[in-house]
């Protein structure tokens, strides 16, 4: 496979991943970042802090139209920050995420026109990691996120399901593997690498 090629690859998923919402993909002043939840609905991220710190290497495979592609992802988040860095196949460096007490700086290495905001795949990673109370007072008015055994559901206001999250157990904590967006219609599974 052309390095051309894998670059492409790489930008696809990170575009299934992101969604694909069209609005600035950094945030320079000292509010915290929106993201899409479904058209015409967009949420202000949780503060960027989360105990137990997550620290992984991921596997991420997405499916959209029809199409599977992978991306290799680390993720560090802890009680004051969330780095989330985007790898191609081979291991060159797509993008690097932070989103911190200042707000969302991206490090794109590879200039990609397509690449949606950085805000959406947080608001992901966030709804899968962090805890249902640090969401309840961002989400908007009728909008619920409940965990039900190994789910975790998030249900608009009319009570359709918008995305839903797979959890397993491992090494003694709940951890996410897939994530079923239902209103953009995609999915991605998790795979976790270095166990």
């Amino acid at each position: 496979m052309r390095l051309r090629d894998i670059f492409r690859a790489s930008a696809l998923l990170v575009t299934l991943i992101l969604t694909g919402c069209s609005h600035s993909s950094s945030n320079t002043d000292n509010t915290r970042p929106e993201a899409w939840l479904q058209p015409g609905t967009r949420v202000t991220l949780p503060a960027p802090g989360i105990t137990p710190a997550v620290n992984s290497q991921q596997l991420l495979s997405g499916r959209f139209n029809g199409q599977t592609q992978s991306l290799l992802v680390m993720l560090s988040a802890d009680e004051k920050k969330i780095t989330l860095a985007g790898l191609s196949s081979v291991g060159i460096r797509l993008f690097l995420v932070t989103y911190d007490e200042r707000g969302i700086h991206t490090e794109q290495s590879i200039v990609v026109p397509q690449l949606p905001p950085a805000s959406q795949v947080l608001a992901d990673v966030m709804l899968s990691h962090w805890p249902v109370a640090a969401w309840q007072k961002q989400l908007p008015a009728g909008w619920t996120l409940t965990d039900r055994g190994d789910k975790r559901e998030l249900r608009n206001a009319d009570d359709e399901l918008v995305t839903e999250i797979t959890y397993l157990q491992r090494h003694g904590k709940r951890e996410p593997i897939s994530i079923e967006q239902h209103v953009y219609k995609y999915h991605i599974t998790i795979q976790y690498l270095g166990d």
